[in-house]
């Protein structure tokens, strides 16, 4: 286990740029994971994007999130320091999730999962529903989803476009290309970068491939029936994804019965990175309703 200096913000917890790196084993297989903010037993677990690492959490989220509850930040198997091989569904690394947290001890949590993450996170709270109190589901859609499958021909152009640039291609698969839009990728990756020491290890291209994999996957898999979704969830994209374009959000507030839909505008699919501040106090509003 991996423990480094911990500097203390003002709510007296250790800021998520400095939180240690852990490790649960489950079944042979080590997962990473780093746990901020107070020790609840209803932690806030968080599931990331496609290629997303440890240190792809936007801090801000993080430490807003952590000011009043625990947040448990996980990478998947195969992914940055967990071991083992990436999964190519997103049913297994569902599986995955559910052991994770359940080895950590927790008899149930709230999820939050961003764009593939959100697909996971509905894949948890369809087959383990008394695990899941509150579901925030942001910039994700649904199994089958409107252009989920088209998701490579849509971010190869911009990777590219990335490399030529020499710029992050989050800065333009995750933004809008307006000034606003521009302003927000900067501050963004800025924060990205705040982790001096320790940082995760970066995906493999193999893991990266099997993801992408998933991702088609669950794009062409038949619709689920997601009013079997009982629990209060919170849905948020901005007005202007196209890497799961914002429609997949308003199909799944129309079909998850207990939902609540956020949608920010001049923004991408990073919309809660953009607005990360508002989209920190509504989900603390949700989670603690």
């Amino acid at each position: 286990m991996n423990i480094q200096d911990t500097k203390l913000h003002p709510g007296s917890h250790t800021q998520f740029v400095n939180a240690a790196n852990k490790w649960i084993t489950v079944e042979g297989t080590a997962f990473a994971y780093r746990d901020i903010g107070p020790k609840g037993e209803l932690p806030l677990v968080l599931l990331n994007h496609w290629g997303a690492v440890l240190d792809n959490f936007d801090p801000r989220i993080m430490d807003g999130l952590a000011s009043t509850r625990r947040i448990i930040a996980t990478d998947y198997r195969g992914i940055g320091a967990s071991d083992g091989t990436a999964p190519a569904t997103v049913s297994e690394m569902a599986n995955d999730a559910i052991a994770v947290i359940r080895a950590l001890g927790f008899k149930k949590v709230d999820l939050l999962g961003f764009s593939l993450g959100g697909f996971v996170a509905q894949e948890i709270a369809l087959s383990a529903p008394d695990l899941v109190r509150r579901l925030i589901l942001t910039g994700t859609g649904p199994a089958g989803g409107t252009g989920i499958d088209k998701v490579w021909s849509v971010s190869w152009p911009l990777m590219l476009k990335g490399l030529l640039t020499l710029r992050d291609p989050k800065t333009y698969l995750f933004f809008t290309s307006t000034v606003n839009g521009r302003r927000a990728a900067k501050d963004f990756l800025n924060r990205l970068k705040e982790r001096r020491k320790d940082r995760d290890k970066n995906p493999t291209p193999t893991a990266f491939l099997r993801q992408l994999k998933a991702i088609h996957a669950w794009g062409r898999q038949p619709p689920q029936n997601l009013s079997r979704i009982q629990i209060p969830t919170l849905i948020a994209n901005g007005d202007h994804d196209i890497m799961v374009p914002t429609v997949n959000s308003t199909e799944l507030a129309n079909r998850i019965p207990n939902s609540q839909l956020i949608i920010y505008e001049d923004a991408g699919h990073g919309g809660i990175f953009q607005h990360h501040a508002d989209f920190v106090a509504k989900a603390t509003m949700f989670l603690d309703a």
